[in-house]
């Protein structure tokens, strides 16, 4: 890599010029045009076999095998009148990827010819080789048999890339033995159990037609888009996601210029792209706009059911990569590519309801007198207060722990956000008197010509890492580069034990003699009584809350994900999934150390990849910028000029530095007699990564010293700026 590269890219991309602008279509025209709906299924379904598959999704019934043979050569005509000759299902490891087995359709006939054939059993299960995906124990390398099994309630729907038309059909994936091997499957039992606990909450409140309860899932999607030209220049970008060396260009982010601002016309043009292809793909995107950093964006999806949305945000990442490559961008996912500016995160806006009671968390106008919505919500905060550190656990990453804490994102310490609203009731409700609430107000800006609008009775948090944002929760701690379903488990499975909590406890008041009223207000004290302490609605980056959080109050500090990942190894996190059906302590266990080698892996390529830029492009570069420096001062004395001397012994200065960094980096890395996965977690985050800041440090610092046209990696400067 050379200078000369690196003016060669810079050129390539302002002479880039956006592709052409398609003339979009009518959104009714495009809606769910790849999707297998179910008013497709009702047009090429027999009567009953639809209305099986119906009630099945609609209603969580169980479902029907012996119908799979009818859809399974419907959902074959429509895919194949689409293009498709091949089919694939879809499923989602431990590894917040998305991973696919394509078959064809073709059958091979006695006479030589061929036909296309799908069977009702090989939509329900198929069988990938599961041996190398990562499993945390569940199964020896020799044991390769892992089955996909069909997730009706998550619709089918054909891929169209250059390369031609997949029919995907969305799956869960278990072991042999059964155990799940996948993200989706926890999620669709935190699901289960979520909805039991919230049934019996509704009944206890006098509801006799209860529809399963199910949680819905809003994921604002941030990420970067970097040119192509920069992107393939930058060997850390390549294979890391982030730049793990990089100077700091003059401007940033603090003009708050590009939050909001105009979409350059080329990233307009793509993601106008994107959000066809999510249209074609029933994904209902919502909003997009420049995000507070140079060269960060955000798009965000309407709500969805939770396992629906989890699908589709994989899909979402997928097609923001996939599209980017044909703008001539590389989308970045990582939470912080960038040093200095903010990162990206995926913030989860979760709730929950159902279709006979509707969302369980709108609080309505009068919230002091809605006993309904103060039970769900006031289970909510006793799940979260109880399992505050799960919650941190399962938004734990490497790239992650560059964003929690800093003063960009949520800290680490999990509270909760009510608003001033709700906490006035709330503490209401803990002094053992409820009396009212505010009332929303009007906002009138003076100006006749402008509108008199409602004013919501509360202000937003954004330092808040769970945060009530008007009728929902909403996570801001969850990583951009992550699968939901880790979170979306967590949350729903923490609310199921505590409205569990809560019906054990109405049904023992109201059979001790109270009547329902008082038992719910005297279940509502109880949980302010215990639980109060995770509310706060400050300043969540202020140095004097986290002191006390952990000093006054009580609430866990997991700075670092090797921290935070040994919570789901307690006792308490085990009895908890156990008890309500989501994960065994074997399948829980694996999470552990499919997350834990993860971390350690991310560190490890990391560290491999700072020694490597730093002896074979930092280094080379600035011993050359050095070498020539050293020339012109001598040349100069030579003839009686006198140059500045102290400039070269600078940089001499930093090359020894940076070398001797490395050195001990590399010295660092040759540890491997450690005790346990959870000493080799800590080493890595304690050890392995200030020595990896500090050679960048070094090299970063030269990067200001050495002459322009001698450093070979594109700078910040151009690839922030420069679209």
């Amino acid at each position: 890599m050379s200078y000369g590269t690196r003016v060669q890219a810079i050129s390539q991309v302002t002479d880039r010029k956006p592709l052409p602008s398609k003339i979009p279509q009518r959104l009714e025209a495009l809606w769910a045009t790849d999707v297998f709906t179910l008013s497709k299924m009702q047009a090429s379904l027999p009567k009953d076999v639809f209305k099986s598959v119906k009630n099945t999704i609609l209603t969580g019934g169980k479902l029907d095998v012996s119908i799979a043979g009818a859809v399974a050569a419907a959902m074959k005509d429509w895919a194949t009148s689409k293009g498709a000759l091949y089919y694939a299902h879809v499923f989602y490891p431990m590894t917040n990827a998305t991973a696919e087995k394509h078959d064809g359709f073709i059958s091979v006939q006695s006479d030589g010819s061929v036909i296309t054939e799908f069977t009702g059993k090989v939509l329900v299960q198929g069988e990938p080789d599961g041996s190398s995906f990562p499993n945390g124990g569940l199964r020896s390398t020799f044991e390769a048999r892992g089955y996909t099994a069909w997730d009706v309630t998550s619709p089918a729907y054909v891929m169209e890339t250059d390369n031609g038309v997949t029919l995907c059909i969305p799956t869960v994936f278990i072991s042999w033995t059964g155990e799940a091997l996948d993200k989706k499957t926890p999620l669709l039992r935190s699901i289960s159990s979520m909805s039991k606990a919230a049934t019996r909450v509704l009944k206890l409140l006098g509801h006799t037609e209860v529809a399963p309860v199910n949680s819905s899932c809003g994921a604002e999607q941030e990420y970067f888009l970097v040119d192509a030209h920069f992107a393939h220049s930058r060997p850390d970008l390549l294979l890391t996601g982030r730049t793990l060396f990089g100077k700091p260009a003059a401007k940033g982010q603090q003009f708050d210029d590009h939050y909001f601002g105009a979409i350059p016309e080329r990233v307009q043009v793509f993601m106008q792209e994107v959000e066809e292809r999510m249209y074609r793909l029933g994904i209902p995107a919502k909003t997009r706009h420049n995000e507070v950093a140079p060269g960060q964006f955000e798009i965000a999806p309407f709500f969805e059911a939770a396992n629906v949305a989890s699908d589709h945000q994989q899909l979402i990442m997928t097609l923001l990569k996939s599209t980017a490559k044909k703008h001539g961008f590389v989308c970045l996912l990582h939470e912080k590519p960038f040093a200095g500016i903010n990162g990206s995160g995926k913030h989860v806006n979760w709730s929950v309801g159902n279709a006979t009671q509707g969302n369980l968390l709108d609080p309505g106008d009068t919230p002091h007198a809605n006993m309904q919505f103060l039970l769900f919500c006031g289970a909510v905060i006793r799940g979260v207060h109880k399992y505050g550190p799960l919650l941190r656990a399962v938004v734990a990453t490497a790239s992650n722990d560059h964003r929690l804490g800093a003063n960009e994102a949520p800290p680490a310490i999990i509270s909760v956000y009510l608003g001033s609203q709700l906490e006035k009731v709330f503490d209401q409700i803990s002094q053992g008197q409820i009396e009212g609430s505010d009332a929303p107000g009007l906002m009138d800006l003076g100006v006749d010509t402008l509108p008199v609008f409602p004013k919501d009775p509360g202000d937003r948090n954004r330092t808040s890492p769970f945060a009530f944002t008007g009728n929902r929760f909403e996570f801001r701690a969850v990583g951009s580069n992550q699968s939901v379903s880790g979170p979306l488990v967590a949350m729903n499975t923490i609310l199921a034990d505590s409205l569990t909590w809560v019906a054990d406890n109405l049904e023992s008041r109201m059979k001790a003699g109270e009547d329902l009223k008082t038992a719910a207000q005297g279940v509502l004290k109880e949980i302010m009584d215990k639980h109060r302490n995770v509310i706060f609605g400050g300043n969540g980056y202020s140095p004097e809350w986290h002191k006390m959080a952990v000093e006054e109050r009580g609430l866990a500090n997991l700075r670092t994900t090797a921290d935070a990942l040994p919570v789901l190894k307690a006792d308490y996190i085990e009895e908890l999934f156990a008890r309500m059906g989501v994960l065994t302590p074997v399948e829980l266990e694996s999470r552990f150390d499919v997350y834990a080698e993860q971390y350690l892996l991310a560190i490890e390529v990391e560290a491999k990849l700072v020694v490597s830029m730093a002896k074979t492009i930092i280094y080379p570069a600035a011993v050359r910028y050095l070498s020539e420096l050293s020339l012109a001062i001598a040349n100069a004395a030579a003839i009686g000029i006198e140059m500045d001397k102290e400039r070269a012994q600078t940089v001499s200065n930093l090359i020894k530095l940076l070398m001797d960094g490395v050195s001990k980096l590399s010295a660092a890395m040759a540890k491997d007699d450690f005790d346990s996965i959870e000493e080799h977690m800590q080493y890595s985050a304690q050890t392995i990564r200030p020595l990896m800041d500090q050679v960048r440090e070094y090299a970063d610092t030269l990067e200001g010293e050495v002459a322009d046209n001698f450093w070979p990696l594109p700078t910040y400067q151009e690839m922030l700026f420069v679209k």
